[in-house]
């Protein structure tokens, strides 16, 4: 699936063009954005506190006593 996003501003002049222009092909569908408000990603960084882990299980403490070598 593809999306032809249109700005808000443009709607008017590019809506109709666009959605007759893609009519043929059933992959694409055109779209307008709608979206509102401030860009929340500007001034901050990208995502939250990331901890990275070690998911790995821990070994059992102490150590493991030598064995003899089999011949």
């Amino acid at each position: 699936m593809i999306y032809c996003v249109i700005p808000r501003e443009l709607e008017a002049e590019l809506y109709d063009k666009l959605v007759e222009y893609y009519s043929d092909n059933p992959n694409v569908t055109v779209i307008i954005d709608r979206r509102e408000g401030d860009d929340r990603r500007n001034g901050r960084g990208y995502g939250g506190h990331r901890e990275v882990r070690d998911r790995r299980n821990a070994r059992i403490p102490g150590t493991f006593p030598d064995l003899p070598v089999p011949d």
